[in-house]
């Protein structure tokens, strides 16, 4: 978005414009107060000087408007009506008034210094909270300033008055300069302080048995991301896994020579300054040999939409909607731009980072320029994906076909963060969706022995049963009767059950496990997985039906080797409610199973005939089966509900030495966000050095 269209026009930066507004006062002051009627005269002209380019922008400035008037009155009781209250009581009154038009601001919630502030940041910025909550604390103490100044001349003698005047209104200019540049840093560390510990390990300290830098629990992407990078840096890892094998929802199985995973499909972050990239070059792992670029049809209305690039895509989309062609270029463009801000400063992490982290990294002229250095992505950052549609684009259809994306993160548009879905749904536009060749095993596997290949461990069949707590302070864990000592514990777990399971709730503040249990999880979803004696290379390796809601995935046609030859691995997902299914193991269980499995291979079979007569193998996970499997509470796909305004826990603890390295926290579920987040704390334990 555009800069405001009158940022090159203007001189004077933002704040100082108030010591301009200010000069009509000052020799209103100076003049009145050596009796001298021009100060009233004189300070009109100015004001109106002042306004007059005001009214041509039709961009006001609250105390300029209330100079004009209240000079305009001045002049006229003082040179009509022959009063010399406004001379003799210039202080009392010029205060006074300034007093109730700062007053007056706050009433109608838009505080007098705002406007001055808007010169400085750009228009996405103006409706910040962060914003209108600094504008609100400055004009209130230019309320409180005004009204001392109203008093003091009210009660004092002159040279005091003179005195304390000017020393109150320095004060007001200087605190509204500087506090805009300290405010948002300082908000921010505010909110976080009691996050802001450190605990230095020595890598290079001989460890005892059982004894290690830092354990991780969990052996999910965004936990293996943190170990192998650890690993990488010296530091002695172990992983604990509870599962026979490592990856969470990143990971497969085998039936009868059919491979199937388990909840990774189309893996994005794969482009030349994406977070996977970046870490397969740390590890020295080719995407090449990892992955393999998707291909993918949406029906959508009846009709099949395929494309191969963006630019495509855009084409077929103007011919489908000619009422919008301009305005399809037009979204991408912006969206284009949103997304190539937000990866711009990831030279030398890897990674975006959110605001608190690019205080602390980067310091607090990083963030205060931020709006300013990445003005698209901070506009998508603040607006739903339905208002940023909105803006550009008319036709409801074409919206719908734009949100096909959307179950990557599992909320309606109008609850979807714009930033989530440049991720979630540009981000393939822009830059396609990948496979991870071999299943998704293979590539958490890769991480796997990265880690014990630089001296580190990792186990599987060790379910934590407590993460040890001293003094609010990590000591290790336990897995059945033995512990396992280390001063940083990585929890790659659910945040639910790392607090309220691992944790225990003796070691937390009431109001911390309110806000642990109050969070909602995410969707779940059903997956089925058939082998068939069919050739189906004639298909794209994405069918995503948007008229029925469902998916199908034929993973032999992104790697053969998935499937026998001559047969195909499909993979059918939906949507599923945790609360749908009964328990594990009752009859009613299997029945509701065997229902939702015959209910996707009915509509499968619009896109694949006869699908029915050609399964040789087939097996279902339901949301009960992740459940079990990954010990996420509800199955859920992306840990919390990713609604707008849903406020993830941060990736450090209360507890020292705890961190959460998952879809929990920042920036939430999908590889490409679980890789952010190992990343992140990777980087917080080695003290954000550079690697």
């Amino acid at each position: 978005m555009k800069r405001n269209m009158h940022d090159n026009e203007r001189k004077i930066p933002g704040m100082l414009y108030i010591l301009v507004s200010f000069i009509p006062w000052i020799i209103y002051w100076i003049l009145c107060g050596m009796g001298n009627k021009l100060g009233i005269v004189v300070p009109l002209a100015i004001s109106l000087l002042l306004v007059v380019p005001q009214i041509r922008k039709r961009d006001f400035n609250l105390m300029d408007l209330t100079s004009v008037l209240y000079f305009s009155i001045a002049t006229a009781g003082t040179f009509i009506l022959n009063l010399n209250i406004f001379v003799e009581s210039s202080g009392f009154l010029g205060y006074s008034v300034l007093f109730f038009m700062a007053l007056f601001s706050l009433i109608i919630k838009q505080p007098w210094t705002l406007q001055s502030s808007k010169k400085d940041y750009p228009e996405i910025y103006w409706k910040d909270e962060s914003f209108l909550a600094i504008n609100k604390l400055i004009t209130i103490v230019w309320v409180v300033i005004f009204l001392l100044n109203a008093i003091v001349f009210l009660l004092l003698a002159k040279p005091f008055t003179v005195a304390i005047s000017n020393i109150l209104i320095a004060f007001g200019i200087i605190f509204s300069i500087v506090f805009p540049l300290k405010a948002p840093a300082y908000f921010i560390r505010k909110e976080f302080k009691k996050y802001d510990w450190c605990v230095e390990v020595d890598p290079q300290k001989l460890k005892g048995k059982n004894e290690y830098d830092v354990i991780i629990v969990g052996s999910g992407i965004g936990g293996l991301t943190c170990g192998a990078l650890l690993s990488k840096r010296g530091y002695k890892v172990l992983v604990l896994e509870q599962h026979y094998q490592v990856g969470g929802y990143c990971s497969s199985f085998k039936r009868r020579g059919f491979v199937f995973n388990t909840g990774v499909e189309d893996v994005s972050g794969l482009w030349e300054k994406g977070p996977l990239t970046f870490l397969l070059r740390e590890f020295g792992l080719k995407k090449d040999d990892l992955f393999v670029k998707n291909s993918t049809k949406y029906i959508f209305k009846g009709r099949d939409v395929e494309a191969e690039n963006l630019e495509e895509f855009i084409k077929l989309l103007s011919e489908m909607f000619p009422d919008e062609k301009e305005n399809i270029p037009a979204f991408f463009n912006d969206a284009r731009k949103a997304y190539d801000e937000c990866y711009r400063d990831t030279e030398i992490y890897g990674t975006p980072l959110p605001g608190e982290l690019i205080a602390k990294v980067f310091g607090e002229r990083k963030l205060l320029d931020y709006p300013r250095q990445h003005p698209h992505y901070y506009d998508w950052a603040n607006k739903t994906y339905k208002q940023k549609l909105d803006e550009h684009l008319k036709n409801e259809d074409l919206k719908a076909l734009l949100c096909a994306q959307l179950g990557y993160i599992g909320t309606e548009p109008e609850k979807t963060p714009a930033s989530n879905a440049l991720v979630a749904c540009i981000s393939f536009y822009l830059h396609g969706g990948y496979f991870p060749k071999g299943g998704a095993q293979r590539f958490a596997d890769s991480f796997k022995d990265f880690i014990e290949s630089h001296g580190g461990k990792v186990l599987v069949k060790h379910k934590v049963a407590k993460i040890l707590v001293e003094d609010r302070e990590v000591r290790g864990v336990t897995v059945g009767d033995k512990n396992f000592k280390a001063p940083i514990v990585v929890a790659n777990a659910n945040a639910k059950t790392t607090f309220l399971e691992l944790v225990g709730e003796d070691n937390l503040d009431k109001g911390f496990i309110g806000y642990i249990k109050g969070l909602k999880m995410s969707l779940s979803i059903f997956m089925l997985f058939l082998g068939v004696d069919m050739d189906l290379l004639n298909h794209p390796t994405l069918i995503k039906n948007l008229d029925q809601d469902y998916e199908v995935v034929i993973n032999s046609n992104a790697d053969l080797s998935l499937a026998p030859k001559d047969k195909a691995s499909i993979t059918i997902l939906g949507d599923a409610n945790y609360h749908d299914f009964p328990e594990r193991g009752t009859e009613e269980y299997l029945q509701k199973k065997k229902e939702f499995a015959e209910m996707l291979i009915q509509k499968a079979e619009k896109v694949i005939p006869d699908l029915s007569k050609h399964i040789i193998v087939q097996d279902a996970a339901t949301p009960r089966t992740f459940e079990r499997y990954t010990s996420m509470p509800e199955g859920a796909l992306y840990s919390f509900d990713q609604s707008m305004g849903v406020k993830r826990p941060y990736f450090k603890t209360p507890i020292k030495g705890l961190y959460l390295a998952s879809a929990s926290t920042f920036p939430g579920g999908g590889i490409e966000s679980a890789v952010i987040s190992g990343m992140i704390c990777a980087n917080d334990v080695c003290n954000w050095e550079a690697p």
